[in-house]
């Protein structure tokens, strides 16, 4: 990883900390695969950080910049697969 995280400088260092392991989260989609609870719980804390739609999308933008990922892909992947299911992104 040679790139930044988006991150606002608003959040807590907790909150920050989350946001980056949602990211991770979404790496390890495309690097390797990854448990759809895994990710679920991780996006649903990151929406407790960035409830806005629009900030979502903005941050998910800034993200696929840096890394070439797309976290919208993976967590609609996410919420159509089973409890139990494997996300893996190609």
């Amino acid at each position: 990883m040679d790139y930044q995280y988006p991150i606002d400088y608003s959040w807590s260092t907790k909150e920050i900390i989350d946001v980056i392991s949602f990211f991770e989260k979404i790496e390890k989609a495309y690097e390797s695969g990854i448990e759809r609870d895994e990710l679920i719980n991780a996006y649903r804390r990151f929406k407790e950080i960035v409830p806005s739609k629009a900030e979502e999308n903005t941050v998910y933008r800034e993200f696929e910049e840096v890394s070439g990922y797309s976290s919208y892909l993976v967590v609609k992947k996410a919420k159509e697969a089973n409890p139990g299911d494997k996300i893996v992104m190609k």
